[in-house]
């Protein structure tokens, strides 16, 4: 699959240098936030580790990640590198990571929507838990999502 470069909102100052820092923070010292965790993936040009806070969503006794500010840095190295490791506190799990097609990421926005928008609306263009499921399907090229199981 090729980079896209579709409509990335970047988090602003705020997000960035007080919410994400406190979120990964708490999170390293093994307090989950709404099923925060610190996500480690391999850069795929330097082969070093690179970590951001993200929340697991489990639906239906599967677990995902889903990029609310579309197609970002981890999501590239996810493609490329096929999973990665969740940290909370001191317990590590490494896992394998398989993109989610379009077609089946609706029920998948709607749930993560339902949980986080108050956190991540602003990112989904006006979609919400309550949207339709045409309207998930429209934007759901813009955030990937990919389904993890432990290795």
């Amino acid at each position: 699959m090729s980079e896209q470069v579709l409509h990335v909102k970047k988090p602003g100052w705020f997000t960035r240098n007080v919410f994400n820092r406190l979120l990964a923070w708490l999170t390293r010292r093994g307090l989950s936030v709404w099923g925060s965790r610190v996500l480690a993936v391999r850069g795929r040009k330097s082969g070093q580790w690179r970590q951001t806070p993200v929340n697991v969503l489990t639906l239906d006794g599967e677990r995902y990640l889903v990029a609310p500010r579309g197609h970002v840095q981890w999501t590239h190295n996810m493609r490329e590198a096929g999973g990665g490791r969740l940290i909370l506190g001191k317990h590590v799990e490494e896992f394998a990571a398989t993109e989610v097609a379009d077609d089946e990421k609706p029920v998948v926005l709607r749930s993560y929507l339902k949980r986080w928008k108050a956190e991540v609306g602003v990112f989904f263009r006006g979609v919400g838990p309550d949207s339709t499921d045409e309207q998930l399907r429209e934007i759901a090229p813009d955030h990937p999502v990919f389904r993890i199981q432990a290795r």
